[in-house]
C-alpha cells in the first residue's frame, strides 16, 4: 500500500501538468473548433524560457527560491503569450473562413516550425537547471522500503494546478470574457451581431492557453531539471489525449483527463512495464471513446436546423 500511495502521488503530479496543458487545447477547440497542435511547442518554449531565466538569475547570485520561481513564471508567461497571440494572428485568423483541414495543416506546420526554430536557436543538447526545491516530507514511515513521501516541488505543481483550474473555472463562468467565450463557442456569427468582439475573444483565448502552457513548462523544468526541443511534441500529444479523454471542449474534463492519464502512466510504469506506459494511456483513451465517444464529461454536439 505504501508503494501504491507513492505512485499515486507521482501520478497526480504529472497528471496536473497534463491537465494544465490540456486546458489550453480545450479552450481553443471550444471557441474555434480546431486543435492547436502547436500548443505543445508553446509549452516547450515556456520551459526553455524558465530554464534560461533561472540560469541567468543564478549567475547573478540571486538565491532566494520564491523570487527565482516568480520571475521565471512571469517571464515565461509574458513571452509565451506573445507567441500565442502571434500564432493566432499569423497562422489561424487568416484561415478562419476556410475548412478545418486547412487550419489543421497550418497548426501542424507551426508546430514543426517552432520545434525546429528552438532547435536552431538552443541546439539539440538537453538543457538542465539546478534542483531548487529539494525538501521532502514523510507522510508515512513504515520502515525501510515502506515510506510515503512528497516533495515541495510536487506540492507546488499540484497546488498551482488546483488554483489555476479554480481561477479559470471562475473566469469562464462569471466574467465578461467568459461570457464572450461561451457566446463565441455557441455561435460566432450571432455573437458578433450582439456586439461581442469575436476576433479579440479568440486572440485572448490563445493568449490564456499559452500562459497555462508556460506555467506547466516552468513547473516541469523545476521538477525534472531538464528540457529539450522535443519535449513539447510528447507533452502536447499527451495533453491532447487528456483533453479528448475528459471531453474536448470541457475545462473540467480536460483537467480530469490529465489526472487520469498521469495516474495510468505512473501505475502502469510501476507495476507492469515502463516501456509500454504510452500504449496503456492510448489504449485507455480508445476504450473510453468506444463506450463514451464524447469523453468522460463532454456533451454530444447538437446542431439546430
Amino acid at each position: 500500500m505504501e508503494y501504491f500511495a507513492q505512485q499515486v502521488l507521482n501520478g497526480l503530479t504529472i497528471g496536473s501538468v497534463y491537465g494544465l496543458i490540456a486546458v489550453g487545447y480545450t479552450m481553443v477547440y471550444g471557441i474555434v473548433g480546431m486543435i492547436n497542435f502547436a500548443h505543445g511547442e508553446i509549452y516547450m518554449i515556456g520551459a526553455f524560457v524558465g530554464v534560461i531565466v533561472l540560469t541567468v538569475l543564478g549567475s547573478l547570485g540571486i538565491t532566494f527560491v520564491p523570487l527565482l520561481i516568480a520571475v521565471a513564471l512571469i517571464a515565461s508567461i509574458v513571452i509565451t503569450s506573445v507567441y500565442g497571440y502571434t500564432l493566432e494572428k499569423v497562422a489561424y485568423r487568416p484561415l478562419c473562413g476556410s475548412t478545418r483541414l486547412a487550419a489543421l495543416i497550418s497548426a501542424i506546420g507551426m508546430s514543426i516550425f517552432l520545434q525546429n526554430f528552438v532547435l536552431l536557436v538552443q541546439g539539440a543538447r538537453v538543457k538542465s537547471v539546478p534542483q531548487l526545491i529539494t525538501e521532502r516530507h514523510v507522510l508515512y514511515d513504515g520502515g525501510p522500503g515502506a515510506m510515503v513521501t512528497v516533495t515541495n516541488s510536487q506540492l507546488l505543481i499540484m497546488g498551482v494546478a488546483a488554483v489555476v483550474m479554480l481561477a479559470f473555472g471562475f473566469l469562464v463562468a462569471k466574467t465578461p470574457l467568459g461570457r464572450s467565450q461561451r457566446a463565441c463557442a455557441q455561435d460566432k456569427v450571432m455573437a458578433a451581431y450582439l456586439g461581442v468582439q469575436v476576433d479579440r475573444t479568440i486572440a485572448t483565448t490563445f493568449v490564456l492557453g499559452a500562459a497555462l502552457a508556460a506555467v506547466a513548462g516552468v513547473l516541469v523544468s523545476l521538477y525534472y531539471g531538464v528540457v529539450d526541443f522535443f519535449v513539447g511534441f510528447v507533452a502536447g500529444i499527451k495533453a491532447f489525449t487528456a483533453a479528448v479523454l475528459g471531453g474536448i471542449g470541457s475545462i473540467r474534463g480536460a483537467f480530469l483527463g490529465g489526472i487520469i492519464l498521469g495516474l495510468v502512466e505512473a501505475l502502469w510504469s510501476s507495476y507492469l512495464s515502463f516501456a509500454y506506459k504510452d500504449v496503456a494511456a492510448f489504449s485507455l483513451l480508445i476504450l473510453i471513446l468506444l463506450v463514451r465517444p464524447t469523453g468522460l464529461i463532454g456533451r454530444p454536439e447538437t446542431e439546430k436546423v
